[in-house]
């Protein structure tokens, strides 16, 4: 029976701190470049695992840019 992949729920990457949202962000890219070489190469097992990583991508970079904004906000 395949792993099931730890989902990145908004309220978990919320709670990150910003060196921690660039690690995990680093982490899946990386996966998301694998993902892409094993589908081109025929290799691809869960391509549902495709989706979620680029969705949790774009879940870290709008909590990055929320995080970013709020800092500016208070700091003005």
């Amino acid at each position: 029976m395949a792993k099931e992949p730890k989902k990145n729920t908004a309220h978990d990457i919320r709670a990150k701190t910003p060196d921690q949202l660039k690690d995990l962000l680093l982490d899946l890219r990386k996966e998301q470049f694998n993902l892409r070489f094993q589908r081109a190469t025929g290799q691809a097992e869960g391509i549902s695992r495709i989706r979620q990583v680029r969705r949790d991508i774009a879940r870290v970079k709008t909590i990055m840019a929320e995080k970013t904004r709020s800092a500016a906000q208070q700091g003005v």
